[in-house]
């Protein structure tokens, strides 16, 4: 294969209807067909006030009992408001019911408890994996109909946080966790913590994320992690955190895989990203159930310390990422890059990974349009992709900017690059390694990178258990 070969007109016409298609899918979800975009009214006649059941909001009375009291109370009667009224609540873990709003007044904040014996143990997922960990401060389970609504912040202790350890190997609380919930509704309100996940819906369908203010700032901090969740919608966001600002997965090596429960139709828009840790969005590396139809639109990034958006898996995976569309997109100090792609060695490889040709994930319709850079280390890696299963789709499209190297693919089936207006770098602006496609100008011819070895398959196959 050559560098520079054209697609035929109907191959061309075809990746252009799909990635068309692509973008629309999700659409809907700002129309509320997936998820709901309002406040919910689930009962407006019920409206129970936390006070009333004893909560005291001094910041320094425990009143776990209290809240958790309310809301069960509100649960039980059909379901209806919560209303947390201005005060300092300190608290353990509180399960939110099916048809619950837990609504926050100005002055509110919730303040989570220092002692992990105020949290339940359950199962939870962690770093892909089903394991016994702490339940988040704010957790629900198979609940329908659920929302948190501000103004108000929501508060993680930090003496909780942190990753398991040999002594405790329980995955630490997560800040907001809902796990197999239906109709959840997040909107308004601030959230603090610090070397833990701010919010990781897992297993959940129809969710709105909708102007929320997540400080995360340190190590292991995700701000949201969107964990094999379909219909999806994060709009007006702001974002810092000390890891991925929003991270979309969907597991991790066999159990994962046999589950196939991916993370899809994701609508992420006017969104403002810090990562002071990590990427600002980043798509895997636990993807062993897929991910796919994902729209970016509107973002803009004011520093990173990796790479703006970086598409990452690794061999043992397995599953897709696939449609993926990022339009109308700036993005500013980076210390890395703008964009990597990573299909072959990113992430912690799993204990029972998925083994031959199928492990490796396929990667396809990936399409970037208008994106604005300033001052990028790197505008595009893209060279960690196997030679058996090649990025197919990938459109690079009206970049403008400033960047001090340009882009690098290898493994790359119809692509589109083209318009892209990039100043101030050094050396060759494209370089690539068995690329075909549209091709905005003649590229330098790199080596073949190393391709990566395809993992054995067991002695005894491997089942969920």
């Amino acid at each position: 294969m050559t560098n520079n070969t054209l697609l035929s007109a109907p191959d061309r016409r075809s990746f252009l209807k799909t990635a068309a298609l692509m973008m629309l899918a999700p659409a809907a979800l700002s129309s509320g067909t997936f998820a709901r975009t309002d406040q919910p009214a689930l009962s407006p006649s019920l409206q129970l006030n936390v006070r009333d059941f004893g909560a005291v909001g001094d910041g320094v009375t425990l009143d776990t009992t209290s809240l958790q009291r309310t809301i069960d109370r509100a649960n039980v009667l059909g379901g209806g408001d919560v209303l947390v009224p201005a005060g300092r609540y300190l608290t353990g873990g509180i399960s939110l019911r099916s048809n619950v709003t837990l609504r926050f007044e100005p002055g509110a904040v919730l303040l989570g408890a220092p002692d992990l014996a105020h949290y339940e143990v359950a199962q939870v997922r962690w770093e892909g994996k089903w394991i016994a960990g702490y339940t988040a401060l704010i957790h629900a389970l198979d609940a329908n109909h659920i929302a948190v609504i501000g103004p108000g912040t929501i508060e993680g202790n930090v003496a909780v946080a942190g990753r398991p350890t040999k002594e405790n190997p329980l995955r630490r609380p997560a800040l907001i966790e809902f796990i197999n919930c239906d109709d959840v509704h997040m909107e308004g309100f601030s959230t603090l913590y610090q070397h833990m996940w701010s919010i990781h819906p897992t297993l959940c369908d129809r969710l709105v994320l909708r102007n929320l203010n997540v400080r995360s700032t340190e190590t292991n901090g995700d701000g949201i992690d969107i964990d094999s969740c379909r219909h999806v919608l994060i709009d007006s966001c702001d974002i810092a955190s000390g890891d991925d600002c929003i991270s979309l997965k969907s597991g991790r090596g066999e159990e994962a895989n046999q589950m196939a429960r991916p993370t899809e139709d994701v609508r992420i828009v006017n969104c403002t990203l810090e990562g002071r840790g990590y990427a600002c969005i980043g798509i895997g590396s636990e993807t062993s159930g897929g991910i796919r139809n994902v729209v970016i639109e509107h973002c803009k990034v004011t520093s990173v310390f990796k790479f703006a958006i970086y598409i990452k898996s690794r061999v043992g995976r397995g599953a897709f990422i696939e449609n993926i569309s990022v339009r109308d997109f700036e993005a500013a100090n980076m210390r890395q890059g703008f964009l990597k792609i990573s299909q072959t060695s990113a992430g912690i490889q799993d204990a029972d990974p998925v083994a031959g040709l199928k492990g490796v994930p396929l990667f396809r319709n990936i399409l970037f349009q208008k994106i604005r850079v300033r001052d990028a280390p790197v505008l595009l890696e893209a060279t960690e992709i196997a030679e058996q299963k090649p990025l197919d789709g990938f459109t690079f499209e009206e970049v403008s900017g400033t960047c001090a190297k340009g882009m690098t693919l290898a493994n790359v089936r119809n692509a589109s690059l083209k318009s892209i207006t990039v100043t101030g770098f050094a050396g060759p602006l494209l370089r690539t390694s068995n690329v075909t496609g549209r091709l905005m100008s003649k590229a330098e011819v790199i080596p073949a990178p190393k391709q990566p070895v395809l993992v054995e398959a067991p002695l005894v196959p491997y089942r969920l258990h």
